[in-house]
């Protein structure tokens, strides 16, 4: 009964997601969550005003002419960009902008979020995101003290 109590616990405990979390790094916003190998980390910069979005996988994105997320069960989207970078060792996909309402939005309204380049994807869940998402969303109007 042990053994498999231990085991359990030790598969509970390999597969754990780390949910949503809206916080700040100085006057930058943030929201992260990790979840089965796959870290996603959005920052904004309520100043320039500078959103930018971070995937980082287990093994290194490919190459690729475009980067989308297909949001899905709920309010479904898919956006892509050709505006994507890749970190030196491959396993970080970036993308910085002026406005991100689209991704927050498919962020906040749907299931699973489904990255992919080239022929790579990583999913994760987006249970819990909602509240986060717009904790995120209002930091950037929120004075600081």
């Amino acid at each position: 009964m042990r053994l498999h109590l231990a085991a359990l616990l030790s598969l509970t405990l390999a597969t754990t997601a780390h949910g949503w979390q809206a916080g700040h790094d100085g006057a930058i916003c943030t929201l992260t969550h990790s979840e089965d190998g796959v870290e996603v980390r959005l920052t904004h910069d309520p100043g320039p005003p500078l959103w930018t979005i971070a995937v980082r996988g287990p093994e290194p994105w490919p190459e690729a002419p475009s980067f989308a997320i297909a949001f899905l069960g709920g309010a479904e989207l898919t956006i892509s960009t050709d505006r994507h970078t890749l970190s030196a060792d491959g396993r970080t996909i970036n993308v910085a902008d002026r406005g991100f309402g689209n991704v927050l939005a498919g962020l906040s309204g749907n299931a699973h979020a489904v990255f992919r380049a080239g022929g790579a994807e990583l999913s994760v869940s987006l249970e819990g995101a909602a509240p986060e998402v717009a904790a995120f969303e209002a930091c950037g109007s929120m004075p600081s003290v």
